[in-house]
């Protein structure tokens, strides 16, 4: 089998060769640059699903062949995701969820938080990583600069003001929205410096950078991390959450039933050992597996070279997008700090709303984009510098049904597969749009605010039928 490199990695994409239809009829193509949300399948990861499933049956306690092979999958993919982040085993345990989402909602039930503890996140979280606070602590934001990154003064203040009370900081690795990487490790040594405890939401960061939890003794180390299987190449229905295991032994589970006990009569339970306590109902061994896989493929690609690519790709889409007027990039838009970055840079074309600039790039480029507020509300928001008047003027509107004029931006963000010609087709794309060139009469949905081209579409069963 040949091996996985950066150089042949497209090759072994799922889904790469199909072309999908364009608004002159023709086919071309697709390309797919909305990987901040979801990646697809890498080939090895569907082989070695496919190869499981012939083997798969029910995980834990089954005296089968098939049921002990199932269960000795299931067991080593926690070893497989516990070294891939660093994570000792007899200090911190791996716990499998669906998505990051759940792992936030999980942690939020799991901490012993009142509600006059403070949990500090920052203005650029995803709303995972958000909401969930507000039910069970009192939350505070951290501020960000002029540039969208995390203004480290303020969580400076924020932590000298609050110590006695911050339990915990949730900061995301990498925004989802601007790319901007946070220094976690750094703002692990402050905040284990009073005292509290810092969660790291990894989805963005994880599939693209290496990292580490470290050694509880550590000043840097990282006390809670999440990280999502679908945008690192195993759309399976995995997440991750990984934490200190003093934290999980203690407690009730938030979701409880089968799976999670080793014995219950009429009037006692006692709980099962770690992870199992936290992993109610039959396990998704098929995504334990995918995730699994997926993570020996990146590490064969290496991390490092993954990181290098996609440092190429970044700066040469900065460097084109700032030659072309009627273009606007959020965020830090100089090539030379793309290694101090992810690929994901949100855009606005001048004049054009960002429905209507990803719905021409979709059907006249066969480029998938994202648009909108990226789950990520308050800080698309602050970027945009829309004001409170505007926000309840959008809230009258939402109330109403329309979406029609809802603010937000275009996205572009690039996986380890991507390469320089499909940043080049992007740009050109972009300069159409500019120059007022596309050739659609596009017309926008006001309930859902999104734009399509009139007399068209979507024959979806040409393709594939349910």
């Amino acid at each position: 089998m040949q091996r996985l490199t950066i150089n042949n990695v497209r090759e072994q994409v799922v889904g790469i060769d199909a072309k999908v239809p364009l608004l002159d009829g023709t086919y071309a193509p697709y390309i797919n640059l909305d990987n901040a949300a979801t990646a697809p399948a890498l080939r090895p990861v569907f082989d070695k699903v496919n190869e499981f499933l012939r083997w798969y049956s029910s995980v834990e306690r089954g005296s089968g062949f098939k049921s002990r092979l199932s269960t000795e999958a299931y067991n080593k993919a926690h070893r497989i995701v516990s070294e891939f982040v660093k994570a000792d085993s007899e200090r911190y345990t791996t716990i499998f969820v669906k998505n990051t989402t759940e792992a936030v909602n999980k942690l939020a039930h799991r901490l012993p938080l009142a509600k006059e503890d403070i949990v500090l996140r920052s203005l650029m979280e995803h709303h995972s990583n958000d909401l969930p606070w507000r039910f069970k602590a009192d939350t505070k934001y951290i501020d960000v600069n002029a540039h969208g990154g995390l203004d480290l003064d303020h969580l400076d203040y924020l932590l000298k003001k609050f110590s006695d009370r911050i339990k915990l900081v949730a900061i995301s690795g990498a925004s989802n929205v601007t790319g901007c990487l946070n220094p976690i490790h750094e703002i692990a040594a402050q905040v284990h410096a009073i005292g509290a405890k810092i969660f790291v939401d990894a989805a963005q960061l994880v599939p693209h950078r290496k990292v580490e939890m470290g050694l509880p003794e550590n000043p840097e180390h990282i006390d809670y991390l999440a990280f999502s299987a679908h945008k690192m190449y195993a759309p399976y229905g995995t997440g991750v959450l990984v934490g200190l295991r003093e934290t999980f032994i203690q407690g009730d589970p938030d979701c409880v039933g089968g799976g999670t006990i080793e014995l219950v009569t009429t009037g006692e339970i006692h709980w099962a050992h770690l992870p199992e306590k936290e992993e109610a109902g039959t396990p998704n061994a098929v995504g334990a597996v995918a995730l699994a896989e997926a993570i020996l493929s990146m590490q064969e690609i290496g991390m490092e070279n993954i990181a290098a690519h996609e440092t190429r790709l970044t700066a040469h889409l900065l460097q084109q997008l700032n030659k072309l007027d009627g273009v606007r990039i959020y965020g830090d838009a100089d090539p030379e700090s793309a290694s101090h970055r992810l690929g994901v840079i949100p855009l606005a074309v001048d004049g054009v709303p960002h429905q209507l600039v990803a719905a021409i790039l979709a059907f006249e480029g066969g480029i998938a984009v994202r648009n909108g507020c990226f789950c990520a509300h308050p800080y698309v928001l602050n970027l945009l510098h829309v004001s409170r008047d505007r926000i309840e003027s959008y809230k009258n509107e939402v109330a109403q049904g329309s979406h029609e004029h809802l603010p937000g931006l275009v996205r572009v963000s690039f996986g380890c597969y991507n390469e320089e010609w499909e940043v080049d087709a992007l740009v050109e794309q972009l300069r159409r749009i500019v120059r007022r060139e596309y050739k659609g009469d596009y017309v926008q949905d006001k309930e859902t605010g999104e734009f399509q081209p009139k007399g068209i579409f979507d024959d979806f069963e040409r393709f594939f039928v349910l």
